[in-house]
């Protein structure tokens, strides 16, 4: 992928040029399918919100736009991803739930039912009490466990 230039000022804010040779300060890439398809569709965009660019694919990108894209994405983006419920207070809402994720362990609190969504086949989002997404993306690869406790929820 070429027609564009990626780097940090000195503030640590991504700059943005394009073939016209115009910088644009604080810029920021946007997935547009961050479950279903982090690596694909991702956009340049400016600090008023235009796109500046498109990025099929992150492959697409030499190795040091990549690494300047992920790293910015990964530095805006806070979706954990449950690998495993240790155990819920109750099976009535609301409840607290003990997680184990990518991230870390962690204690979410769900206010209902509600707050699990679907998102294809085999994939959740919970939404925590306090605003935090989290993930469980595949249900099959989760232990016995784990899925037996989701299936009270769903």
């Amino acid at each position: 992928m070429s027609g564009f230039r990626l780097a940090r000022n000195a503030f640590g804010k991504l700059t943005f040029a394009g073939a016209d040779g115009i910088a644009h300060e604080g810029v920021v890439p946007v997935r547009a399918f961050p479950v279903a398809a982090p690596e694909s569709g991702i956009a340049i965009v400016s600090a008023d919100g235009h796109e500046l660019a498109w990025i099929n694919h992150l492959r697409d990108l030499p190795s040091s736009l990549r690494t300047l894209v992920e790293e910015e994405l990964a530095a805006r983006e806070f979706l954990p991803e449950i690998h495993r419920i240790r155990s819920v207070s109750t099976f009535a809402s609301p409840s607290t739930w003990e997680v184990e994720t990518d991230r870390g362990d962690a204690t979410l609190l769900l206010k209902g039912e509600e707050d699990i969504r679907r998102i294809g086949e085999s994939t959740l989002m919970i939404a925590d009490a306090h605003g935090v997404q989290f993930l469980v993306r595949d249900l099959k690869r989760l232990d016995k466990a784990s899925r037996r406790i989701l299936d009270r929820f769903l």
